[in-house]
């Protein structure tokens, strides 16, 4: 586990920046050898989100979400988010790095003015200042319980997400590269890959892309 005050060059998806201001919030980053196939690695993602919100939510009784495929949802606003990247050989996983950012006492004003209607932090939303130290420790200890139901039991962790999810049911709009799709979001598969159903009545699976719910 590597934990960081704050970064210089905080990374979100897509190479975007994660705002990464001191003494503030929770920047961490954690390496993991699962023994599961490289097709799979999705799952980790979910896993890892599943892990975070339930931990959030017994820290600072918030219902945070997960909006597929990773980010940490409170009110449809960004609360945390979760970036897995991984080194592969003769497709199997040799490590997987899963980066964690959690918003913890941050203040609007401490957000760019382009995210302040996007993103929000737990102490913006309880009016409470909370432990970062009390958080990492229960972030660890779900990852910890979830990381082996993964390699035992994916079904137990994807009905979990689906459970926690403010993604399934809602009409979504999705941007992958130059296609943008529109349907409803129906399901994830065994995978975690996302089923999309299209205004046609076609379903379409989604790896990855930019999901914006319709509200």
């Amino acid at each position: 586990v590597i934990l960081a005050d704050s970064q210089l060059k905080g990374k979100g998806r897509l190479g975007r920046t994660w705002v990464s201001p001191p003494g503030l919030n929770i920047y961490m980053s954690i390496v993991l050898k699962p023994l599961i196939e490289l097709t799979d690695a999705t799952l980790i993602t979910i896993m890892a989100a599943v892990a975070c919100s339930i931990a959030l939510r017994k820290i600072s009784g918030l219902e945070i979400t997960i909006k597929w495929p990773n980010d940490l949802m409170f009110q449809n606003r960004k609360i945390g988010g979760i970036l897995t990247e991984l080194k592969s050989e003769l497709k199997k996983i040799v490590f997987v790095v899963v980066g964690i950012g959690i918003n913890v006492n941050s203040e609007l004003k401490d957000f760019p003015e382009d995210i302040r209607n996007m993103a929000t932090s737990l102490r913006n939303e309880t009016k409470k200042s909370f432990s970062r130290t009390e958080i990492i420790i229960e972030l660890l200890n779900e990852l910890n319980k979830w990381y082996a139901v993964l390699v035992s039991n994916r079904k137990i962790i994807i009905d979990k997400w689906k459970e926690l999810s403010s993604t399934i049911g809602r009409k979504v709009k999705i941007i992958s590269g130059q296609e943008t799709l529109e349907g409803i979001a129906e399901d994830i598969n065994e995978k975690g890959i996302l089923i999309l159903k299209l205004r046609t009545g076609e379903q379409k699976k989604i790896v990855s892309g930019d999901l914006i719910v319709s509200l």
